[in-house]
């Protein structure tokens, strides 16, 4: 996109993130406006301020900390008290048990502890071992430990390495 194509709709979500700077596929939907493709679910998608951080958080996860694509998924379905909700990105590990949740919010909103009870409570459903939530400028992360009950905060998710 150029600043030629500003006024089509949704291109004013393109703003730098604090990620590294990705290439994307985009297609102009007459309907939607602006779409991005998203290579995990094989599909374009309406770009939408939080599409554009999952798009280039889902990058960061592949091309710098090299997890395999095909262990990463959007929008995964979970049942939490009768209630069907949805993870924004779960990562799994190579004995598809979840890994990472990520949960999204638009560049223009802070992060809060109400934020990280959204992802708390995804968790008690899937034990993953690390939680993420990101507005693309600001990525806060978490390491479960299981064994003694506690939630630290770390600087940054490791790379992908064999479990």
């Amino acid at each position: 996109m150029n600043q030629t194509n500003r006024h089509i709709k949704g291109a004013e979500h393109i703003v730098p993130l604090n990620l590294p700077p990705i290439r994307p596929q985009w297609r102009v939907d007459p309907r939607r406006g602006l779409t991005i493709r998203d290579p995990l679910r094989d599909k374009y998608v309406v770009l939408t301020p939080e599409e554009w951080v999952r798009q280039n958080f889902v990058a960061y996860l592949r091309d710098t900390l090299h997890y395999p694509a095909g262990l990463i998924a959007n929008e995964i379905g979970v049942k939490l008290n009768g209630t069907s909700k949805r993870c924004d990105t779960v990562v799994f590990d190579s004995h598809a048990q979840p890994h990472i949740i990520v949960e999204y919010k638009a560049p223009s909103v802070n992060i809060t502890p109400g934020v990280f009870e959204q992802i708390a409570r995804y968790n008690m459903v899937l034990r993953a071992r690390y939680l993420v939530v990101t507005n693309g400028l600001h990525h806060y992360c978490c390491r479960v430990d299981y064994d003694t009950h506690q939630t630290v905060f770390i600087p940054t998710l490791p790379p992908y390495s064999l479990d």
